[in-house]
Parts: C-alpha cells; structure tokens; sequence
C-alpha cells in the first residue's frame, strides 16, 4: 500500500502541470517521457510465429467459455435483420413519418405490397431460426414443423397492422392530450420516445404471444437502447398508453396496465423477489410484477414492486414512492416532503 508521501501534492504548480488536478491526467510533456523511457519493439515476424499461438489459446477459449460463442450460428436470427425488419415494420405503421420519403396516396398500394412482401420473407426466414434454436435444445422437431410455424406466425403479425395501428392511434392521442407542450400529433409522432418503444413494444408483443423466442427481446432491448424505455414484450398493456419523457421507465414481463394510464420518466414495475427452486435455480413463468388498473397516473420516480402491488382504478401515485402492496381504487398517494436545511454560505 502507497502511503501519503507516494501521492503527488496537488497544491504544487508543478505536479499540477505533470499529473493534473486530480493526480492522474498526463500532460504532453509527460506523455512524450513516458513513450520515450517504453519503447518496445514487435519481434520479427510475429504474425507468423506468434500469432497462430493466440488463435489456438482463443480457441481454447471458446471451449472453456462456450456460453459466449455460438459457432452454428444458422440456428440462431439475425440481429441485424431483425432490427432492419423493424425499421421496415414502422415505416409500415407511420408511412411519410418514419423510414422512406416519397411516399403517397397515388404510391401506397404499391409501397406497401414491396415491402410487406420483403418484411414476410426476411421476418419468417429468422422467425423460423428462432424455433430451430429451440428445437435444437430440445433435440425434438418433426420436418418443417419451424417453417410451418413461422409462416403461420409472420402472417397472423401483418394481419394484425389495422388492429395495432388502432391501439397506436389512441396512444398518440393519449400523448398529446396528456403534454401541454405537445404541439401538434405530427410532433409526438416524430419525436416522443414514448411512440417508438410502445410500438416497438406492441409488435414485440404479438410475437411473444405467439411463443417466438429471441426476436421479440431483440427488437425491445434495441429500442430500449434508443429511449431508455424497457418494456418487456410479454407485458399486458391497454388502450391509450402514454409514458411522459421515458427515460428510465421499466416495464416487467408479467407486469399488467389498463386503459388511460400515464406514466412518467424513472417508473419501474418491477420484480419484488425471484423465487428459487431446491437447487438454487430461478423459478421462471410465475407472475412477480405489479397490475395497474384503468385511469392511473404515476410520476416520476415511483417503484412499484412485485405480484401483490395492485393498484385499482383512477388511482394516482406521487413521484419517489415505495409500493408493494395492494393500492384501493380512488386513492391518492404522496410520499411526506423531506425536511430541508439551509445553511447560510460563508464568504471566501
């Protein structure tokens, strides 16, 4: 252990110069000393004697860690597809907003046969990965029984473009009645993360439904990434669905939400607990997320933890509260304010 006279003395001019207010940004000078004082040197020939050396402990690598690795990758969808297909998807569900410009009235049939067409090729192709992978584990899959299943499932998906398109409507309209800064419809659907991670989440949704695995988490966690918005695509959401900001909402896989309900950013309906089996292992399948009933508002900060956090109907919860228990319709709940101390500055 270093003791106090190994540290530079910040206070010094000239340890400020070589190690920086906080004792650890080099300045040029002492960049260039160091680089001189640690010169190496590459042996001869290292690509041809060393290297096939590191390819071989890397691929022992692979044999250790195998979690990590997944060589047969034709068992397994693309990432980059299926994100591609959303972005299709939604160009789809909001056409002359996102994706392709240039389209129109005298157009559209058109568009929309090329590219729901492309969309059912692409999307079944990797659908249809994702049940080999799971047929692969089970070591159990008749002939073309995972072709035959993501046909079915792709279809029944762009049959249900009317029906989500009507859930996604009265979700924007929910976002702009609910934000006074809203200006327009136009400008929550360009511009609201809300709009991008429910969509996302509703199309999601189907597919989860439906017992597809991995692409449904792919195009979630993609849009998570982008809004900071996590909505687990088994979540149960109703009508008019509007999440205020967003950043840092998350959403559980068994968590339920009614009709009109507005959330804002910091949200979590999370997990109070994972059980676990006899041998330490997670039980998986049960429901460990809160329900949400009609009319609720919940602002920013609230934790709303575990099964047995049921909030009832027309309810409203203050930001940075606590919850996991059961929450009677009609009910108002604010955290006490904090006591605040104030202390006069001295003057320097």
């Amino acid at each position: 252990m270093s003791t106090s006279s190994d540290q530079p003395q910040r206070g010094n001019k000239e340890n400020r110069e070589n190690y920086g207010a906080e004792g650890y940004c080099w300045n040029p000078r002492k960049m260039l000393e160091t680089m001189m004082k640690d010169q190496k040197t590459l042996k001869n020939n290292w690509s041809e004697n060393d290297l096939p050396k590191l390819v071989d402990e890397i691929i022992r690598n692979y044999e250790q860690f195998g979690s990590m690795d997944h060589l047969e990758g034709k068992d397994l969808p693309s990432k980059k597809v299926v994100i591609e297909v959303l972005e299709d998807l939604l160009t789809v569900f909001f056409p002359g907003y996102l994706g392709k410009t240039g389209i129109t009235k005298s157009n559209i049939k058109y568009f929309l046969g090329n590219t729901l067409t492309s969309i059912y090729t692409r999307l079944t192709e990797e659908v249809e990965k994702s049940f080999k992978y799971i047929c692969r584990i089970i070591k159990q899959c008749p002939d073309d029984v995972c072709r035959k299943r993501a046909q079915v499932v792709v279809k029944e998906l762009l049959e249900k473009i009317p029906e989500i398109r009507s859930l996604l409507s009265g979700d924007i309209e929910a976002a702009y009645n609910g934000d006074p800064a809203a200006v327009s419809a136009e400008e929550v659907i360009l511009s609201y993360p809300c709009v991008l991670a429910v969509t996302t989440y509703r199309i999601a949704h189907e597919l989860y439904l439906r017992g597809v695995p991995l692409i449904p988490r792919i195009m979630s966690e993609h849009v998570h990434s982008q809004t900071g918005i996590d909505i687990h695509p088994g979540a149960k959401i109703g009508k008019n669905f509007f999440i205020d900001h967003g950043t840092g909402v998350v959403i559980g896989e068994t968590a339920e939400i009614g009709d009109n309900v507005k959330i804002y950013q910091g949200v979590t309906l999370g997990a109070l607990s994972f059980p676990k089996d006899e041998k330490g292992r997670l039980i998986r399948g049960r429901k460990r997320h809160p329900t949400i009933g009609n009319n609720v508002v919940i602002y920013s900060g609230a934790t709303l933890l575990g099964a047995d956090a049921v909030v009832g109907d027309d309810v409203v919860i203050g930001g940075n509260v606590w919850i996991t228990s059961r929450v009677a319709s009609g009910t108002k709940i604010t955290i006490a304010p904090p006591e605040l101390k104030y202390k006069r500055k001295k003057k320097t």
